[in-house]
């Protein structure tokens, strides 16, 4: 890979780090961005470890990996924001989470879109579970997932497109036209890893998930508004599949995410300014 596809909007002191799924790319998270970025917020769409290359780039790289890379953003958001909610899609909307386990400091809130902790939407074939008998990499490498329509995408005229983009040799925009084996089992050990610290999280979070999902079950959702500690607000949407940032109802999620980040950093930036007042007191008092 020679180039970082990475897609950053400046703004203002809120910023919203973005995480593409797995063998996805920023580019799916772009309409989600422009829409926050409107509402002033500074925006970062990272391209994680292994992706937006060969298939080969993505099968050398591990979870630790893409969750460094989620790290590193949120390091150089923190440079410039205040307050910072990070989300993703499917995987990572996962990495989000974890990312809010372990930097409960610099998250204040997630946005967890289509989250995927089992691959059980009405798409997924029976016989795909035989694969959580696979628990080595030198097993998984001889298992591929094909994106088979729908390809997430319940739009017909979109599906359309992301179709073209996946078969069409750049996967820079719609990622591979297949999921190595080798990198569902790292999603398999990513999610392992953040279902032990759920209940540690305790920032306020919004799940919007498709009831039609086809790659993940609303079950994903509901389970994670039963372990989470926070505030949980969840959005479900009636029309659209897996992809929810660039489906039928992209617009909501803009919506729905640019009332929850602003709510968010209401309610951090308050305590500050109370603080700020509270410190002056005495030199008005003084004076």
């Amino acid at each position: 890979m020679d180039k970082d596809h990475s897609y950053r909007v400046p703004g203002g002191r809120v910023g919203v780090l973005l995480l593409h799924g797995l063998c996805g790319t920023p580019t799916e998270m772009r309409f989600v961005a422009n829409g926050l970025a409107r509402a002033g917020c500074t925006v970062h769409c990272p391209q994680l470890a292994g992706h937006c290359g060969t298939e080969a780039d993505i099968k050398a790289t591990r979870w630790q990996d893409w969750y460094k890379s989620a790290e590193r953003a949120l390091d150089d958001m923190r440079k410039d924001c205040d307050v910072v909610i990070v989300g993703g899609l499917s995987t990572g909307a996962v990495l989000s989470l974890l990312l809010a386990a372990r930097r409960p400091k610099d998250v204040q809130g997630t946005i967890l879109l289509a989250p995927t902790l089992w691959l059980n939407g009405w798409l997924i074939p029976w016989y795909a579970r035989l694969f959580n008998l696979v628990f080595s990499r030198s097993m998984a490498r001889f298992v591929w997932f094909p994106d088979i329509p729908p390809h997430g995408i319940k739009d017909q005229r979109i599906r359309e497109f992301i179709r073209s983009a996946l078969f069409g040799g750049d996967s820079s925009i719609a990622g591979l036209p297949s999921t190595p084996g080798v990198a569902v089992l790292e999603h398999r050990w990513l999610v392992n890893a953040t279902k032990r610290v759920l209940g540690t999280i305790t920032q306020p979070s919004l799940i919007l998930h498709a009831r039609e999902d086809d790659y993940a079950n609303l079950n994903n959702a509901s389970y994670l508004q039963r372990k989470l500690k926070g505030l949980v607000d969840t959005v479900v949407l009636d029309d659209s599949y897996h992809i929810v940032t660039v489906d039928r109802q992209r617009h909501v999620v803009v919506d729905r995410a640019t009332q929850f980040v602003d709510r968010v950093a209401k309610q951090c930036l308050r305590p500050a300014a109370r603080l700020v007042a509270m410190a002056d007191l005495p030199r008005r008092g003084r004076a």
